[in-house]
């Protein structure tokens, strides 16, 4: 009975050392699995021969369109007369009507009072309106985003909304309606613009 208690105190007394030579071997193989991950060389992905023609591939479309925007086959001026005021919006021009220096979106072309106002190409009238600064308004939309103004008129007008109209046919008359124009007399305030964005009308005149 005595000699198991012995072993069993010996066994009891070494149990510290034990257990110090069981954690070193536990760090020794875990730094040599470590660096034998590290010092691995690393695999590289292949894609296999087929992994390419698995993928869509895209193409030009041989039936898409291959031509430009359409655009009005023919313009012409609304009206033959003197500018009074030049398109400028890049630069200030003097208004004598306010009497200080503002950009201008259009052209105003002077005329003798009742003198017809033609459509400056086919195209579709969008909206007839009476305009707190421009005066009795004519506005028409033509192919490939362009858009014609028509403002200062007569009061009487010989187009309304949703009339299609041709290049040369009447869709008002001289007038001073422009409130903010008044300075320049009887005239024709005409405004082109290009997707909403304003254009000079000289450019527009030339897509003949």
């Amino acid at each position: 009975m005595k000699s198991i208690k012995n072993i069993w105190r010996k066994i009891a007394g070494k149990g510290y050392y034990i257990a110090l030579i069981l954690c070193a071997a536990a760090i020794g193989i875990t730094g040599y699995l470590y660096y034998r991950n590290v010092n691995q060389p690393e695999a590289t992905l292949q894609a296999s021969p087929t992994d390419s023609t698995d993928l869509p591939v895209l193409s030009p479309d041989p039936t898409g369109p291959t031509t430009t925007p359409s655009k009005p086959t023919e313009t012409g001026m609304p009206l033959t007369g003197q500018t009074l005021m030049a398109h400028s919006v890049d630069a200030l021009c003097y208004d004598p009507t306010t009497r200080d220096w503002r950009t201008h979106a259009g052209i105003d072309i002077a005329a003798e009072a009742g003198a017809p106002v033609s459509a400056a190409a086919a195209g579709v009238v969008y909206t007839t309106y009476d305009d707190e600064l421009l005066g009795t308004t004519v506005v028409i939309r033509h192919d490939g985003g362009y858009v014609t103004t028509y403002a200062s008129l007569d009061s009487q007008l010989p187009v309304s909304a949703g009339d299609r109209v041709e290049l040369g046919q009447t869709v008002g008359y001289v007038g001073n309606s422009a409130m903010m124009e008044t300075a320049l007399g009887d005239h024709l305030h005409f405004s082109v613009t290009y997707n909403d964005t304003p254009l000079d009308p000289q450019k527009f005149f030339e897509l003949n």
